[in-house]
């Protein structure tokens, strides 16, 4: 209860000392308005990008794997992986027939083309040409409408299943099922319409996506391009199991030798984590490491204008020491008035963060969860303490008869 009663008083006389010094105390606070705002967009930034990582590494799905012919991080020489043959359509079937792991396999092969709708258009979209069991290897959401059937993709008819994205811009005003759109001049029947999925990979989506059969990709396009086989293992504790089973079937339908490497790669959606969570970490260390200096110089800030108050009160100390004031007293009265300067600031900081991560957001995501806010709120008042301290100290061991006789 004592100790409550004297955090009261010291919280009373510290802001009655920084009204009495407005100036000097705005001046002071400054520096630590400063930091917390770089800290704080620093932390949104990062906690922003790494929420859109996540949503846009979800599109890839936890449970799906992409043979390809290119790894998605690699430290091997990109001539020798660039030299690679490409893999096939034909391979689908035989992983289809002889894999055990898996319940869906689909080729996928792509190119970029404009699409027209009347007098709406769009520039490069991905154009992605696969089979109806996409829709289950995938693991593809529709918003409206249907996928191709397998006598669809089989034919080569010209339906076609297309993203939010595109919808958006070639049907802003109206539904885009059993409309014909032109996919690089030919057309095609909208079927399907995607569930928008949004993120950092926007083309790597379904959403700038249109997807047609396979037969009619090949018939308008060209059937001499690499193919991309997506396979999904229905059981994550058997995705080790599948990816063995899968290596030593590609190894067998491209003839590779005992002893010889793989020419191909299994790639998965925890690969990017892994690497972009090593990524996130650099960045968030470097970046907070750079803001934290300016909070260091704030904090040396208060520092030294706590010395200097305390330099000041030197008399104002040694009365209260004479009247029986202890060493935790003046302690706590001169911690609280530097953490109260900080807390201000830190206050300040937060509030100007704020719209600034607004703005940012337009050109990085951002996101300010209340953890953030907690967290600055504790580095303001852990700077106040730390750079208090000192200070503080000095004034605790003051002698009063040597304080009473300062001038």
């Amino acid at each position: 209860m004592h100790l409550l009663t004297e955090v009261k008083e010291g919280l009373i006389i510290a802001f009655r000392a920084i009204r009495a010094n407005k100036m000097r105390s705005v001046l002071t606070t400054l520096g630590i308005v400063i930091g917390i705002v770089s800290v704080t967009l620093m932390a949104t930034a990062i906690e922003g990008i790494d929420r859109a990582f996540n949503q846009s590494a979800a599109a890839f799905g936890t449970d799906v794997l992409y043979i390809q012919k290119f790894p998605w991080v690699s430290n091997e020489d990109w001539m020798t992986i660039r030299n690679r043959r490409n893999l096939e359509v034909p391979y689908a079937s035989k992983i289809e027939r002889l894999a055990k792991y898996v319940d869906a396999v689909a080729p996928v092969v792509g190119t970029r083309r404009r699409m027209t709708q009347g007098t709406y258009s769009m520039e490069g979209v991905l154009t992605t040409g696969t089979t109806h069991q996409y829709i289950n290897a995938a693991g593809v959401t529709l918003q409206d409408g249907r996928f191709f059937t397998a006598e669809e993709s089989s034919g080569g008819r010209p339906v076609c299943v297309i993203g939010a994205t595109v919808a958006e811009n070639l049907f802003p005003r109206e539904d885009a099922l059993g409309k014909t759109v032109r996919v690089g001049g030919f057309p095609y029947q909208v079927i399907g319409v995607c569930e928008k999925q949004g993120g950092m990979f926007g083309e790597f989506t379904s959403d700038n996506r249109v997807f047609l059969p396979l037969l009619s990709f090949q018939n308008n396009f060209g059937s001499r391009r690499d193919v991309t086989i997506q396979v999904r293992v229905p059981d994550l504790e058997q995705m080790e199991d599948a990816k063995l089973e899968l290596e030593g079937i590609m190894r067998n339908i491209r003839n590779i030798p005992p002893g010889k490497p793989n020419d191909f790669n299994i790639n998965q959606q925890e690969i990017l984590t892994t690497f972009f969570g090593g990524v996130t970490l650099v960045i968030a260390t470097v970046g907070l490491f750079i803001t934290g200096m300016s909070l260091f110089v704030g904090g040396i800030g208060i520092m030294n204008i706590m010395f200097v108050s305390v330099t000041e009160r030197t008399r104002e100390i040694g009365i209260r020491k004479a009247i029986g004031a202890k060493r935790r007293t003046i302690l706590i009265q001169f911690l609280i008035e530097a953490a109260a300067l900080c807390l201000i600031g830190g206050l300040i900081g937060l509030a100007l963060a704020f719209p600034l991560s607004l703005v940012v957001d337009q050109f990085l995501p951002t996101a300010m969860p209340l953890s953030v806010i907690l967290i600055a709120i504790l580095i303001s008042l852990a700077v106040g303490v730390i750079s208090g301290f000192l200070p503080a100290f000095r004034a605790a061991r003051m002698d009063p008869v040597e304080a009473l006789r300062y001038e």
